[in-house]
C-alpha cells in the first residue's frame, strides 16, 4: 500500500502518526479564542488543525420541536434544538481565512469538514489540501462525490456505518476521483467509552478497503488513541480546547494542551515501538547478556571432586555455560583444580 500524502506530509506505517486537533465549536464564538487554539495546537506538536464548515441553515431546519429538538436526558446538548445548537457551534465562514493563515504561519496543516456542497465550493476557494467527511455524513453520497471530484485526499470517519454503507461511500469517493482515501474508525457517542470503541476493527478495515486507517477518538484521555497506534492507526483525530472548564458545545470530551502534547509524544513512542518481528538480543541488548545467570564453581574444588549443588551454582554473571546444563554436571568429577568463581566450561568435566 502506498503512503497517503497530505500537504506534502507522508502518512503510512513508516511514519509517525498524523495528529489532528479538531477545533469544531470550541472557539465559543470568539475568533481570538479560535486563534489561541491554533497557537496551542501548534505548541503541543499537532500536525494539523481541523475546522467544520457549515451554517445552521445548511445542516438542518429551523424547527424547535419533534425530532429537531434534543430531549435525550443523556445528551450533552439536552434541551436545545438542532438549529440553535449548530448556531452556537458553527465556525463563521469569514473566520476561515485568518485561521488558515495562522496555521500556515505556524506550520500546521489546516483543513475542514464540509457538511454540504456549498461548503466544498467555499473551501476550494481557500485551497484546502484535503477534505474530511464526518461520520454523520458518510451516507451523504452527493457530498462525498462533490469532495472527491476535487481530486484531493479524503479522510472519512466511519461512525455508525455498516460494511455495506462504507463500501458505498468508498466506492463513491473512488469513482468520483479520490485516489487518496483514509478511513477513521470512530464511535459516534459524545463522549465515547473505551469498551465501545472496538479498535480491533482498524487492521480489518485496512485489509478490507486497502487504504490507510486511523482513529477519530471521542473517549476521554489518550489511552485509546495510543493503543490504536499499536494496531496500525496512522492518523489520530481528537477534539481540542484550551480548557474544559471554559465550557463549550464539545469541551467535555476535548483534550487540553498538556494532554495533546502527551498524545503527540506517546503516539510517536507507540509507533517507534512497533518495529519488526524480532527474536534474540538486539544490538543494544548484547551488552546485557553478561548479566544473565550461568554455571559457576561456588566453592574451591580439587581435581576429581564431584560436582554438587553446594559447589556448583546458577548465578550471575553469564560467562559460564547455560543453566540448562546443571543436571549434566551434577555427580560428574571436575577435571582440574578450580577456585570459587570459576565459570564452568566443557573442559572442567
Amino acid at each position: 500500500m502506498n503512503d497517503s500524502v497530505i500537504a506534502g506530509r507522508k502518512i503510512g506505517a513508516g511514519h509517525a502518526p498524523f495528529i489532528i486537533a479538531e477545533m469544531s465549536g470550541n472557539h465559543n464564538q470568539s475568533l481570538d479564542r479560535a486563534l489561541a487554539i491554533v497557537d496551542a495546537a501548534a505548541a503541543a506538536g499537532a500536525h494539523a488543525l481541523k475546522l467544520q464548515t457549515y451554517t445552521a441553515d445548511t445542516i438542518t431546519l429551523d424547527v424547535s420541536e419533534g425530532e429537531f429538538f434534543i430531549d435525550n436526558p443523556d445528551s450533552l446538548w439536552k434541551g436545545t434544538s438542532l438549529h440553535k445548537l449548530y448556531q452556537q457551534a458553527y465556525t463563521p465562514w469569514e473566520w476561515h481565512e485568518p485561521i488558515f493563515r495562522r496555521c500556515r504561519e505556524l506550520g500546521l496543516v489546516c483543513f475542514s469538514t464540509p457538511f454540504d456542497e456549498t461548503a466544498v465550493d467555499f473551501l476550494e476557494s481557500m485551497d484546502v489540501p484535503c477534505y474530511k467527511i464526518a461520520s454523520f455524513e458518510n451516507v451523504h453520497l452527493p457530498l462525498i462525490r462533490k469532495a472527491a471530484a476535487t481530486g484531493k485526499p479524503i479522510i472519512m470517519s466511519t461512525g455508525m456505518a455498516s460494511i455495506a454503507e462504507l463500501d458505498d461511500a468508498v466506492a463513491c469517493a473512488r469513482a468520483a476521483g479520490c485516489h487518496d482515501l483514509i478511513l477513521l474508525k470512530c464511535t459516534s457517542t459524545y463522549p465515547a467509552t473505551a469498551e465501545n470503541t472496538n479498535i480491533s476493527t482498524i487492521p480489518h478495515m485496512r485489509e478490507l478497503f486497502g487504504c490507510e486507517v486511523g482513529l477519530s477518538d471521542h473517549t476521554m484521555g489518550i489511552g485509546v488513541a495510543v493503543a490504536a497506534v499499536a494496531l496500525g492507526a496512522t492518523v489520530i483525530e481528537k477534539h481540542f480546547t484550551l480548557s474544559r472548564a471554559d465550557g463549550g458545545v464539545e469541551s467535555a470530551f476535548s483534550l487540553e494542551p498538556s494532554e495533546l502534547k502527551a498524545l503527540v509524544t506517546e503516539s510517536q513512542r507507540a509507533h517507534q515501538s512497533l518495529g519488526a518481528v524480532s527474536y534474540g538480543p538486539t544490538e543494544r541488548e548484547k551488552a546485557s547478556l553478561q548479566f544473565r545467570r550461568s554455571l559457576y564453581v561456588a566453592q574451591d574444588m580439587q581435581a576429581g571432586e564431584l560436582f554438587t549443588l553446594e559447589n556448583l551454582r546458577v548465578v550471575r554473571p553469564g560467562l559460564g555455560l547455560a543453566p540448562k546444563y546443571l543436571d549434566l554436571f551434577l555427580g560428574k568429577r571436575i577435571s582440574r583444580d578450580a577456585r570459587k568463581g570459576t565459570p564452568i566450561n566443557w573442559n572442567l568435566i
